[in-house]
């Protein structure tokens, strides 16, 4: 591991002021830790940004802001999330073991890198982590990887299971940068890799997360996660889904998938079809498959494909009939 500076940030304005070209802002620390010992991330100095009073759960115009310090054990256990969000809290807890759970903050969550085995393996090539010396997952061992949204550079997969719950939620990040406070939209947030997969979100250098807005939901909502073990897995495909339904019609519905692209997938194309529709299983069944018609599987992760669409169909049915 490359020798570094560690510094304790007591405020937001100290944390910018402390970061500079090589510096990387230290949460709980259980995947960047993991990658510097890889050799995959090497910073020369860490602020640890896990002092800021940013470790509260707060109601906000209906909805609820989450500081960026909250300890994800801490935002599934919160009562107050259970009740309005369901399926953010059942995220979380399909997510990681509870002890990682216990030192993983909001922020440092959101800003996981994949676990794509050629991005981890410094002895390969990966144009994530050396961006121009090509993506050999295309060809090689690729079966959890992506089949939506993936260019000829990346085929890599997001793996945070909270992200796909708070986009399903129309959540917003919280930032501050050296010159605004801004808020950014989770759709807008994350990038598709493009032509620059080293590139996994829209943050400037030096920006801070503080904090996740939450709006009001006001639809029953749940997270499931299909995986090759029983716990403790990455998702091969998941889905945080939400739906309003009345009188037999589907008023509203969310849709996000985690698993099958570069980033939280919203499944737009299916909650458009299903707005008015009726709230049946062919209705979602003709959604989901409208969805994966924008699929490009690779050789090995076309089961992907029929999973994401009985994966959706069965999470909404159950949905509708609890409506």
């Amino acid at each position: 591991m490359r020798p570094f500076v560690y510094e304790r940030a007591r405020s937001a304005d100290e944390a910018l002021a402390l970061h500079d070209g090589e510096t990387h802002y230290l949460g709980g620390g259980t995947n960047l830790v993991d990658l510097m010992r890889l050799g995959v991330e090497t910073p020369a100095k860490l602020v640890d940004v896990t002092r800021l009073p940013y470790d509260r759960i707060e109601e906000s115009g209906g909805g609820l802001l989450i500081g960026a310090a909250v300890r994800n054990s801490d935002l599934a256990a919160d009562r107050t999330v259970r009740e309005r969000c369901p399926v953010l809290a059942e995220a979380i807890l399909a997510g990681a073991s509870g002890q990682i759970r216990n030192q993983a903050t909001v922020g440092g969550n959101l800003l996981q890198r994949t676990r794509c085995s050629y991005f981890q393996d410094v002895a390969k090539p990966c144009n994530k982590r050396e961006p121009g010396s090509g993506c050999p997952a295309r060809e090689g061992e690729h079966h959890n990887l992506a089949i939506l949204g993936h260019t000829p550079d990346c085929v890599a997969t997001h793996p945070s299971d909270m992200a796909v719950a708070l986009a399903a939620l129309d959540a917003s990040v919280r930032v501050q940068g050296e010159s605004e406070v801004r808020s950014i939209r989770l759709d807008d947030f994350y990038r598709l890799p493009g032509d620059d997969p080293s590139r996994d979100t829209t943050l400037d250098p030096g920006d801070l997360i503080t904090g996740v807005e939450v709006p009001p939901l006001g639809m029953a909502s749940r997270y499931r996660k299909v995986r090759e073990r029983a716990s403790f897995a990455f998702a091969l495909v998941s889905i945080a889904a939400a739906l309003d339904v009345v009188d037999g019609t589907v008023r509203d519905c969310r849709v996000a998938l985690g698993g099958v692209a570069h980033r939280p997938w919203r499944a737009r194309r299916a909650e458009e079809m299903l707005r008015g529709a009726p709230a049946t299983e062919e209705s979602y069944l003709r959604a989901a498959q409208a969805e994966m018609d924008l699929a490009q599987p690779l050789r090995d992760n076309g089961f992907k494909v029929p999973l994401a669409t009985n994966l959706i169909v069965r999470t909404l049915s159950e949905l509708g009939d609890g409506s």
